[in-house]
């Protein structure tokens, strides 16, 4: 049975307090490269670390939740500042479940951004969930909202200057 989302009408942009987002084909393009040695190559866009590094900025946490694991991923990471990085995780609800609690964030001030059915538990739990715009067709039909980019090539940053732009029209800048 596929996901649902829990919350029928999407969270106003501008309640969001933590952004969780998916790596591959969402954070990069979903390919995946291997090198001579057989290490994974993952390429990021710049534009989408300077998004999270202004959301940081204004008070919106962000969280990473990935089915692989990745050298790469933790790097990039660490240089952006996100604190919570959960990587080799097969079923993400629980993960984000217990990132909330932590954080004492309800569901609904929680956006997740994602591009294929792995991720589908984490929009069905989400205040707002977000399918980048070459996400599989089960993602999109559960999403609130769509990016126009595809992943790996800015779409995390149009979701970053979505919840900013909301943050600044409502005066909690």
């Amino acid at each position: 049975m596929p996901a649902r989302a829990v919350h029928k009408r999407p969270a106003p942009l501008a309640d969001i307090r933590l952004l969780v987002l998916d790596v591959d084909g969402v954070m990069t393009d979903g390919r995946l490269r291997y090198d001579g040695s057989g290490e994974i190559c993952k390429t990021f866009h710049v534009r989408d670390g300077y998004g999270i590094r202004a959301l940081l900025a204004a008070g919106i946490d962000v969280a990473v939740i990935s089915g692989r694991e990745s050298p790469a991923v933790s790097r990039r990471c660490k240089e952006l500042g996100i604190r919570h990085l959960y990587q080799g995780i097969d079923d993400k609800a629980p993960v984000l479940a217990q990132l909330l609690a932590r954080l004492d964030i309800p569901p609904r001030q929680c956006a997740c951004v994602g591009d294929d059915r792995p991720d589908m538990p984490l929009l069905a739990q989400a205040g707002l969930a977000v399918a980048v715009a070459d996400a599989h067709p089960a993602a999109l039909a559960i999403a609130h909202r769509r990016t126009r980019l595809p992943g790996g090539a800015g779409a995390v940053r149009e979701v970053c200057d979505w919840l900013l732009a909301a943050r600044r029209r409502s005066g909690r800048t």
